[in-house]
Protein backbone atom coordinates (compact mmCIF):
# COMPACT_ATOMS: atom_id res chain seq x y z
CA UNK A 1 0.00 0.00 0.00
CA UNK A 2 1.12 3.61 -0.56
CA UNK A 3 2.21 5.87 2.93
CA UNK A 4 2.65 9.40 3.09
CA UNK A 5 6.31 9.72 3.80
CA UNK A 6 6.16 12.62 5.73
CA UNK A 7 3.55 11.59 7.76
CA UNK A 8 4.88 8.51 8.74
CA UNK A 9 8.09 10.55 10.08
CA UNK A 10 5.76 13.56 11.63
CA UNK A 11 4.15 10.15 13.81
CA UNK A 12 7.54 8.10 13.97
CA UNK A 13 9.25 11.51 15.61
CA UNK A 14 5.67 12.51 17.96
CA UNK A 15 6.14 8.99 19.34
CA UNK A 16 9.73 9.43 19.97
CA UNK A 17 9.49 12.48 21.18
CA UNK A 18 6.85 11.15 23.46
CA UNK A 19 9.30 8.73 24.24
CA UNK A 20 12.61 10.68 25.45
CA UNK A 21 9.33 12.60 27.72
CA UNK A 22 8.31 9.98 29.48
CA UNK A 23 10.67 7.44 29.32
CA UNK A 24 9.56 4.62 27.24
CA UNK A 25 10.10 2.84 24.03
CA UNK A 26 6.52 4.20 22.23
CA UNK A 27 5.77 0.75 20.67
CA UNK A 28 1.98 0.91 22.69
CA UNK A 29 1.59 4.37 20.98
CA UNK A 30 3.20 3.49 17.70
CA UNK A 31 2.02 0.11 16.75
CA UNK A 32 -1.94 1.22 16.73
CA UNK A 33 -0.46 4.95 15.40
CA UNK A 34 0.03 3.04 12.50
CA UNK A 35 -3.22 0.93 12.60
CA UNK A 36 -5.03 4.09 12.71
CA UNK A 37 -3.42 5.02 9.12
CA UNK A 38 -4.31 2.22 7.63
CA UNK A 39 -1.09 -0.15 7.78
CA UNK A 40 -2.39 -3.92 8.46
CA UNK A 41 -1.56 -4.97 11.99
CA UNK A 42 0.58 -8.06 10.74
CA UNK A 43 2.76 -5.18 9.43
CA UNK A 44 2.12 -2.90 11.86
CA UNK A 45 3.30 -5.34 14.85
CA UNK A 46 6.13 -6.90 13.13
CA UNK A 47 7.71 -3.58 11.64
CA UNK A 48 7.06 -1.67 15.07
CA UNK A 49 9.44 -3.45 16.45
CA UNK A 50 12.61 -2.25 14.45
CA UNK A 51 11.63 0.64 15.82
CA UNK A 52 11.76 -0.13 19.24
CA UNK A 53 14.89 -1.95 18.63
CA UNK A 54 16.41 1.80 17.33
CA UNK A 55 15.37 3.72 20.10
CA UNK A 56 16.47 1.13 22.67
CA UNK A 57 20.37 1.05 21.14
CA UNK A 58 19.92 5.09 21.29
CA UNK A 59 19.47 4.82 24.75
CA UNK A 60 21.07 2.34 25.76
CA UNK A 61 24.71 3.84 24.90
CA UNK A 62 23.81 6.80 27.21
CA UNK A 63 22.95 4.24 30.02
CA UNK A 64 26.11 2.29 29.24
CA UNK A 65 28.00 5.60 29.46
CA UNK A 66 26.42 6.23 32.78
CA UNK A 67 27.29 2.46 34.01
CA UNK A 68 23.54 2.67 34.70
CA UNK A 69 23.29 -1.35 33.49
CA UNK A 70 23.02 -4.36 35.34
CA UNK A 71 24.34 -7.08 33.05
CA UNK A 72 24.13 -9.46 34.59
CA UNK A 73 20.30 -9.49 35.37
CA UNK A 74 19.86 -7.73 31.48
CA UNK A 75 20.84 -11.34 30.47
CA UNK A 76 18.91 -12.77 32.88
CA UNK A 77 16.09 -11.30 31.71
CA UNK A 78 17.11 -11.55 27.99
CA UNK A 79 17.27 -15.10 28.21
CA UNK A 80 13.15 -15.28 29.67
CA UNK A 81 12.78 -12.68 26.63
CA UNK A 82 14.62 -14.90 23.66
CA UNK A 83 11.81 -17.95 24.92
CA UNK A 84 9.06 -15.95 24.98
CA UNK A 85 9.62 -14.28 21.67
CA UNK A 86 9.90 -16.93 19.87
CA UNK A 87 6.98 -18.88 21.32
CA UNK A 88 4.69 -15.11 20.53
CA UNK A 89 6.28 -15.40 16.91
CA UNK A 90 5.26 -18.77 16.51
CA UNK A 91 1.60 -17.67 18.70
CA UNK A 92 1.33 -14.51 15.70
CA UNK A 93 1.83 -17.08 12.62
CA UNK A 94 -0.60 -19.48 14.31
CA UNK A 95 -3.21 -16.56 14.36
CA UNK A 96 -2.36 -15.05 11.21
CA UNK A 97 -2.97 -18.11 9.59
CA UNK A 98 -6.66 -18.15 11.19
CA UNK A 99 -7.44 -14.97 10.28
CA UNK A 100 -7.52 -13.88 14.07
CA UNK A 101 -4.64 -11.58 14.25
CA UNK A 102 -6.13 -8.31 13.98
CA UNK A 103 -9.16 -9.09 16.78
CA UNK A 104 -6.87 -10.33 19.24
CA UNK A 105 -4.12 -6.92 18.53
CA UNK A 106 -7.51 -4.91 19.12
CA UNK A 107 -8.85 -6.51 22.18
CA UNK A 108 -5.22 -6.44 23.65
CA UNK A 109 -5.00 -3.11 22.92
CA UNK A 110 -8.29 -2.10 23.87
CA UNK A 111 -7.18 -3.39 27.29
CA UNK A 112 -3.65 -2.30 27.58
CA UNK A 113 -4.39 1.13 26.60
CA UNK A 114 -7.03 1.78 28.41
CA UNK A 115 -5.84 -0.07 31.69
CA UNK A 116 -2.27 2.31 31.11
CA UNK A 117 -4.34 5.73 30.66
CA UNK A 118 -6.37 5.41 33.69
CA UNK A 119 -3.40 5.00 35.61
CA UNK A 120 -1.27 7.60 34.75
CA UNK A 121 -4.31 9.91 34.80
CA UNK A 122 -4.85 8.66 38.25
CA UNK A 123 -1.12 9.37 39.17
CA UNK A 124 -1.39 12.94 37.31
CA UNK A 125 -5.11 13.65 39.31
CA UNK A 126 -3.23 12.32 42.38
CA UNK A 127 -0.13 14.99 41.99
CA UNK A 128 -2.34 17.79 41.35
CA UNK A 129 -4.50 17.55 44.44
CA UNK A 130 -1.36 17.65 46.42
CA UNK A 131 -1.14 13.60 47.40
CA UNK A 132 1.98 11.41 47.30
CA UNK A 133 1.38 8.57 45.12
CA UNK A 134 0.66 5.26 46.75
CA UNK A 135 3.71 3.57 45.02
CA UNK A 136 6.39 6.32 45.91
CA UNK A 137 6.58 5.26 49.86
CA UNK A 138 6.70 2.02 49.43
CA UNK A 139 10.31 2.09 48.43
CA UNK A 140 11.62 3.58 51.48
CA UNK A 141 10.82 0.55 53.05
CA UNK A 142 13.41 -2.83 52.78
CA UNK A 143 10.13 -5.06 52.11
CA UNK A 144 10.87 -8.74 50.57
CA UNK A 145 9.02 -10.02 47.61
CA UNK A 146 8.59 -13.27 46.36
CA UNK A 147 11.97 -13.47 44.26
CA UNK A 148 14.00 -13.16 47.71
CA UNK A 149 12.05 -16.94 49.36
CA UNK A 150 12.21 -18.97 45.66
CA UNK A 151 15.27 -21.12 45.75
CA UNK A 152 17.40 -21.13 43.25
CA UNK A 153 19.01 -17.59 44.52
CA UNK A 154 21.75 -15.59 42.38
CA UNK A 155 24.32 -12.63 43.58
CA UNK A 156 23.39 -9.51 41.71
CA UNK A 157 26.10 -6.98 42.38
CA UNK A 158 25.38 -4.35 40.29
CA UNK A 159 21.85 -4.16 41.89
CA UNK A 160 22.74 -4.94 45.30
CA UNK A 161 20.68 -8.34 45.41
CA UNK A 162 20.68 -11.80 45.69
CA UNK A 163 17.54 -12.99 44.57
CA UNK A 164 15.88 -15.90 42.69
CA UNK A 165 16.62 -15.98 39.21
CA UNK A 166 12.83 -17.83 38.10
CA UNK A 167 10.92 -14.01 38.24
CA UNK A 168 13.61 -12.38 35.92
CA UNK A 169 12.58 -15.18 33.59
CA UNK A 170 9.07 -15.01 33.77
CA UNK A 171 9.32 -11.75 34.15
CA UNK A 172 11.08 -11.45 30.51
CA UNK A 173 9.42 -14.31 28.84
CA UNK A 174 6.22 -12.83 29.64
CA UNK A 175 7.81 -9.45 27.70
CA UNK A 176 8.76 -10.94 25.03
CA UNK A 177 5.42 -13.01 24.22
CA UNK A 178 3.30 -9.53 24.39
CA UNK A 179 6.05 -7.60 22.54
CA UNK A 180 6.06 -10.45 19.37
CA UNK A 181 2.01 -10.13 19.08
CA UNK A 182 1.48 -6.76 20.45
CA UNK A 183 4.66 -4.93 18.61
CA UNK A 184 5.47 -3.06 21.77
CA UNK A 185 8.55 -2.82 24.15
CA UNK A 186 7.34 -3.55 27.33
CA UNK A 187 9.20 -1.14 28.99
CA UNK A 188 6.17 0.60 30.77
CA UNK A 189 5.42 -3.03 32.33
CA UNK A 190 9.08 -4.02 33.01
CA UNK A 191 10.73 -1.33 34.93
CA UNK A 192 7.65 -1.24 37.65
CA UNK A 193 7.99 -4.70 37.70
CA UNK A 194 11.95 -4.83 38.04
CA UNK A 195 11.16 -1.67 41.08
CA UNK A 196 8.36 -2.83 42.83
CA UNK A 197 8.80 -6.86 41.99
CA UNK A 198 12.51 -7.40 41.52
CA UNK A 199 13.27 -4.56 44.18
CA UNK A 200 16.07 -2.79 41.74
CA UNK A 201 17.27 0.30 42.44
CA UNK A 202 16.20 3.02 40.58
CA UNK A 203 19.31 4.31 39.19
CA UNK A 204 19.80 0.81 37.14
CA UNK A 205 16.34 -0.24 36.48
CA UNK A 206 16.09 1.92 32.81
CA UNK A 207 19.46 1.05 31.37
CA UNK A 208 19.04 -2.84 32.43
CA UNK A 209 15.44 -3.16 30.65
CA UNK A 210 16.62 -1.08 27.57
CA UNK A 211 19.25 -3.83 27.19
CA UNK A 212 16.51 -6.51 27.58
CA UNK A 213 14.31 -4.27 25.25
CA UNK A 214 17.06 -4.12 22.31
CA UNK A 215 18.10 -7.94 22.79
CA UNK A 216 14.12 -8.89 22.76
CA UNK A 217 13.37 -6.09 19.85
CA UNK A 218 15.75 -7.31 17.66
CA UNK A 219 15.11 -10.84 17.70
CA UNK A 220 11.76 -10.43 16.69
CA UNK A 221 12.31 -8.38 14.19
CA UNK A 222 14.39 -11.58 12.76
CA UNK A 223 11.61 -13.78 13.77
CA UNK A 224 8.66 -12.13 12.48
CA UNK A 225 10.80 -11.55 8.97
CA UNK A 226 11.73 -15.31 8.65
CA UNK A 227 8.36 -16.56 9.60
CA UNK A 228 5.93 -14.12 8.52
CA UNK A 229 7.44 -11.83 5.80
CA UNK A 230 5.36 -9.05 7.48
CA UNK A 231 8.39 -6.59 8.16
CA UNK A 232 8.22 -3.84 5.39
CA UNK A 233 11.98 -2.56 5.04
CA UNK A 234 10.77 1.16 3.64
CA UNK A 235 8.19 1.72 6.26
CA UNK A 236 11.22 0.57 9.38
CA UNK A 237 13.44 2.99 7.77
CA UNK A 238 11.21 5.42 7.86
CA UNK A 239 10.10 4.63 11.82
CA UNK A 240 13.68 4.68 12.83
CA UNK A 241 14.28 8.01 11.55
CA UNK A 242 11.67 9.61 12.91
CA UNK A 243 11.42 7.80 16.38
CA UNK A 244 15.59 8.27 16.82
CA UNK A 245 15.47 12.18 15.51
CA UNK A 246 11.95 12.55 17.83
CA UNK A 247 13.75 10.82 20.90
CA UNK A 248 16.55 12.97 21.20
CA UNK A 249 14.27 15.90 21.04
CA UNK A 250 12.33 14.59 23.79
CA UNK A 251 15.11 13.80 26.09
CA UNK A 252 16.51 17.53 25.43
CA UNK A 253 13.46 19.06 26.40
CA UNK A 254 11.73 16.64 28.80
CA UNK A 255 13.88 18.41 31.53
CA UNK A 256 12.17 21.12 31.75
CA UNK A 257 8.85 19.63 32.17
CA UNK A 258 6.91 18.03 35.15
CA UNK A 259 6.90 14.28 34.56
CA UNK A 260 3.14 13.98 36.25
CA UNK A 261 1.95 16.65 33.83
CA UNK A 262 3.54 14.82 30.45
CA UNK A 263 1.59 11.74 31.76
CA UNK A 264 -1.37 13.41 32.35
CA UNK A 265 -1.73 13.95 28.72
CA UNK A 266 -0.18 10.96 27.42
CA UNK A 267 -2.64 9.04 29.35
CA UNK A 268 -5.55 11.52 28.08
CA UNK A 269 -4.30 10.16 24.45
CA UNK A 270 -3.66 6.53 24.95
CA UNK A 271 -7.54 6.44 26.52
CA UNK A 272 -9.10 8.36 23.45
CA UNK A 273 -6.90 5.80 21.29
CA UNK A 274 -9.03 2.97 23.53
CA UNK A 275 -11.67 4.51 22.79
CA UNK A 276 -11.03 4.14 18.46
CA UNK A 277 -10.09 0.63 19.54
CA UNK A 278 -13.32 0.40 20.94
CA UNK A 279 -15.48 2.34 18.29
CA UNK A 280 -14.10 -0.21 15.60
CA UNK A 281 -14.80 -3.18 17.61
CA UNK A 282 -18.33 -2.31 17.99
CA UNK A 283 -19.48 -0.34 14.82
CA UNK A 284 -19.72 -2.40 11.45
CA UNK A 285 -17.31 -0.89 8.79
CA UNK A 286 -17.95 0.40 5.57
CA UNK A 287 -16.23 -1.94 3.59
CA UNK A 288 -17.08 -4.87 4.53
CA UNK A 289 -14.03 -6.96 2.64
CA UNK A 290 -10.30 -5.68 2.90
CA UNK A 291 -7.80 -7.01 -0.03
CA UNK A 292 -4.33 -8.35 2.26
CA UNK A 293 -2.17 -9.23 -0.72
CA UNK A 294 1.01 -10.66 0.34
CA UNK A 295 0.61 -10.95 4.04
CA UNK A 296 0.43 -15.13 3.70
Amino acid sequence: MPVNVLLILLVSGGVGFVSGLVGVGGGFIMTPALMFMGVPAPVAVATGASQIAATSFSGIMTQTRRKSVDWRMGMLLSTGGIVGSASGVWLFERLLALGQLDLIVSLLYLLLLASVGFLMLRESYHHWRGREAQGVSILRRPIKTVAHTLPFRLRFPRSGLYISVIPPLVLGFGIGALAAIMGIGGGFILIPAMIYLLRMPTNVVIGTSLFQVLITASLIVVLQSAATQTVDLVLAGLLMLGGVIGAQMGVRLGAGLKGETVRGVLGALLLAASAKFLWDLVVPPAERYVLGGGLW
